[in-house]
């Protein structure tokens, strides 16, 4: 295994950082497939703003691993016509926020050609770099763009919690035939989690659009992505110990959501909570309470969905403040006792 993944060895797992299994992926398939390339703000010569390239320049030179000017539109136009032309690029904005100076080649030229030449023109391509609020940036560099691109028809939308995830399906997306939105977070990319046997092999890959049970409860259902999966997990917890049994679901993907996948879970349970980092209004949460009203679930429902959220403001630079604005574990505690009248 090679040195720069810096796993470590416990009772027989290995425990690898979420950085280092983005990195494994990338690595992978730069050397699994010629045509896959990376480009961005940093990512060659400096190995990366967050070291997520760590080694890969030095591996694969500068014809495949890329330093761009400052200019997200322009690198982000080459790279999808790259993606035109055959090849697979792996496009890095230095955070999210700054896809926003290049949402149109995103959008108008990326998301919406494959449709616009009748299924002609693939554009296999990988828009990644870390998304949401990190610590300390205040309003222009907090934003989630979750519920933003996954609003799109064209693009796919995957937003990964844990080192399994972000390997498995960075791989995928990499794979894709269309264009995928890869939303990593900032504050999860030096947390190690334990990766499995399976998930260490060069061929692992996780289904795009398939969500997964992480905690398996009785009572209550927790639908969550990114970060605050790992909220939802330690909510559930606490509420174990009080006799209420959540189970929790890790969406991983956006778009396709895994419906199917929530129902289930809300037709054993009978209640829904939903969490999430961004901007209550048209969020994610919302399109899951639309999708409940709309389908089979809702008879099963014997309360209204709650939704936990980002506050509806800009991001304060106060810490204190910016604590006040995204999900706490005491949130979630509070919406689940809530839901249930107890």
């Amino acid at each position: 295994m090679a040195a720069s993944l810096r796993c470590f060895l416990r009772s027989g797992k290995v425990t690898v950082t979420v950085r280092d299994a983005l990195n494994q992926a990338m690595d992978e398939e730069l050397e699994r497939d010629e045509r896959v390339f990376l480009l961005g703000e940093e990512v060659a010569q400096y190995d990366g703003a967050y070291k997520v390239s760590r080694g890969l320049w030095k591996k694969y030179g500068d014809k495949r691993i890329i330093d761009t000017p400052i200019s997200e539109m322009g690198f982000a136009g080459i790279a999808v016509g790259a993606a035109m032309a055959g090849l697979r690029p792996i496009c890095e904005f230095m955070t999210f926020n700054f896809s926003m100076q290049a949402i149109d080649q995103v959008i108008n030229s990326a998301a919406k050609t494959c449709y616009m030449s009748a299924g002609l023109q693939a554009v296999p391509i990988v828009f990644r770099g870390p998304n949401g609020a990190s610590a300390g940036v205040a309003a222009q560099h907090s934003q989630c763009f979750a519920a933003w691109y996954a609003h799109c028809p064209g693009l796919k939308v995957v937003s990964p919690w844990n080192s399994e995830d972000a390997k498995g399906l960075l791989k995928s997306s990499i794979r894709d035939d269309n264009p995928v939105v890869f939303l990593e977070n900032e504050l999860l990319y030096g947390v190690p989690f334990e990766m499995s046997e399976e998930a260490q092999s060069k061929d692992f890959t996780i289904p795009i659009g398939k969500a997964k049970v992480e905690r398996a409860g009785s009572h209550i259902t927790l639908v969550s992505h990114s970060r605050y999966v790992g909220h939802c997990l330690d909510a559930a917890a606490v509420l174990a110990k009080e006799g209420i049994e959540c189970e929790v679901i890790n969406l991983r993907t956006i778009r396709p959501m895994d419906v199917e996948s929530i129902e289930a879970s809300v037709m054993k349970t009978n209640h829904l909570v939903t969490v999430e980092g961004g901007w209550p209004q048209f969020g994610v949460g919302a399109e899951i309470c639309a999708r409940i009203m709309e389908g089979s679930a809702f008879n099963y429902l014997d309360s209204p969905v709650t939704r936990v959220t980002g506050v509806d403001i800009p991001m304060p630079y106060a810490k204190i403040l910016e604590d006040h604005s995204l999900p706490q574990i005491k949130d979630i505690i509070f919406s689940v006792k809530k839901t249930l009248n107890v």
